[in-house]
């Protein structure tokens, strides 16, 4: 046993008020084992002072949430922690990793009455492709999209066999690599943990903005982020789009660097989302606001620097990531080593509640939008999409629940924001999306399939 998996050990022993029961998911799920996190009543921080005001109770205690370990999951893995869940009523909530996101996708679907999961962590535009029964065998299973889980915390790595290239966030000089890669028969191999999804977003967006086209010159790939390290170390890929930490652990673990942070590419961009199922949802409201309640309090915990060595902590332990915690900590607190330069800028930490653009966990459907556009950019959607995209956007998100709960919590009026649009974004390359007008952001883009 090595020095952290003793280190490990004697932290899960002593904190066992969180206890972790191996959960039955389906079948031929390959990566990390699915696991249940449950509150302990035994533990301090699961015996919160109950917050539930006449007339919020909810109809139900329990409700099962899918996770990827990812540091996107943070806020629901807080709050189980943290006795927030508890703290507004739901006091038997089961936090369950995924093996992936396929698995994700497959145990909403059967829902939790059939062994699955009621809802949980989701990139986008995940909630919708389930709606329209576009990544479940042409079942459509309604959501609803409830709140943002996070911003940042995500980046590009790469190979070391690409070390000294000067491959970076920014690829104007790098078409002649690409082109001579294609050309001896070994395209450049770029992957992400699930297609047409944030993840291949982002890395789709960082090459064609320095003129390379990733269906045209690169191969593209669907990895398990609990594989990224092993697979890069034996070659199966160039370049890895993923969550932290898996990122920064290549880089700790000397396999490859950094070349760009999602940060970097988009600041303070939408990441991945808490959505549920619109069924446990209908059938359960104020369940529902407690749930996002407890999100919420989870969210402005993680978003105080103050606590990210505790939420470090939590998050490395075997029955979350199970990954050391030094490899969490550093990016945790906006300091990256990228390999072959450093970052150390708080604002370019992953963040929860707030950025500098206002509101993390409000939904802004103009984000959603974007999704969607970026999807019919790709060719992933019909380019019909955006006639219709208002009105689907208006039945999957329901940000109105999210200010009920916000409301109900007591949360500043100052930080529930007034408009569903957040307005005109702008990425690295200076290119800008107008939810007002998305077919000018088509129109502006070189390379698209649109």
């Amino acid at each position: 046993m090595n020095r952290f998996e003793s280190v490990s050990r004697r932290r899960f022993l002593l904190t066992a008020g969180a206890t972790a029961a191996t959960s039955v998911l389906l079948k031929g799920c390959v990566g990390n084992p699915p696991e249940t996190a449950t509150n302990s009543q035994t533990s301090p921080a699961a015996s919160p002072v109950i917050s539930v005001k006449p007339g919020e109770e909810p109809e139900v205690k329990t409700v099962k949430l899918g996770y990827i370990p990812i540091v996107e999951a943070a806020p629901l893995i807080i709050a189980q922690e943290k006795g927030f869940f508890a703290k507004y009523g739901m006091s038997e909530v089961k936090v369950d990793k995924q093996a992936n996101w396929g698995a994700a996708r497959d145990n909403v679907k059967i829902g939790s009455g059939g062994g699955g999961i009621d809802g949980g962590q989701w990139q986008m535009p995940m909630p919708y492709l389930i709606t329209e029964g576009l990544i479940t065998d042409n079942t459509k299973i309604d959501m609803y999209v409830l709140c943002q889980l996070n911003t940042q915390g995500n980046g590009i790595a790469l190979s070391n066999k690409h070390a000294g290239k000067n491959i970076g966030l920014k690829l104007d000089n790098q078409v002649a690599l690409f082109n001579q890669l294609k050309a001896s028969g070994t395209k450049f191999k770029a992957a992400y943990t699930f297609p047409k999804a944030n993840q291949e977003f982002w890395i789709r967006y960082w090459l064609a903005a320095g003129g390379i086209d990733p269906d045209a010159e690169v191969e593209l790939l669907t990895v398990p982020s609990s594989q990224t390290v092993a697979d890069m170390k034996r070659g199966a890929m160039d370049a890895f789009s993923t969550g932290d930490p898996w990122p920064y652990r290549i880089v700790a673990d000397k396999v490859g660097f950094l070349s760009a942070l999602t940060a970097e590419i988009w600041k303070a961009h939408p990441e991945e989302y808490f959505a549920l199922r619109k069924d446990w949802a209908d059938k359960n409201p104020k369940a529902t606001k407690a749930i996002l309640k407890g999100i919420m309090e989870a969210q402005q915990w993680c978003d105080n620097f103050d606590n990210r060595k505790e939420l470090a902590q939590i998050l490395a332990r075997r029955e979350y990531f199970g990954v050391p915690e030094e490899v969490l900590f550093q990016p945790l607190m906006g300091k990256y080593d990228m390999g072959e330069r450093t970052i150390d800028d708080k604002s370019m930490a992953v963040l929860y509640w707030k950025d500098s653009k206002g509101s993390v966990s409000y939904p802004y459907k103009s984000h959603d939008l974007w999704f969607l556009t970026e999807s019919v950019r790709w060719g992933f959607l019909p380019k019909e999409t955006l006639t219709t995209a208002k009105a689907l956007i208006d039945r999957v998100n329901r940000e109105d629940i999210w200010k009920e709960a916000a409301k109900e919590a007591g949360i500043a009026a100052a930080d529930i924001p007034t408009s569903t649009s957040r307005g005109v974004e702008e990425f690295f390359d200076g290119i800008k999306f107008d939810p007002e007008n998305p077919q000018a952001y088509l129109d502006s883009l070189k390379i698209k399939k649109a």
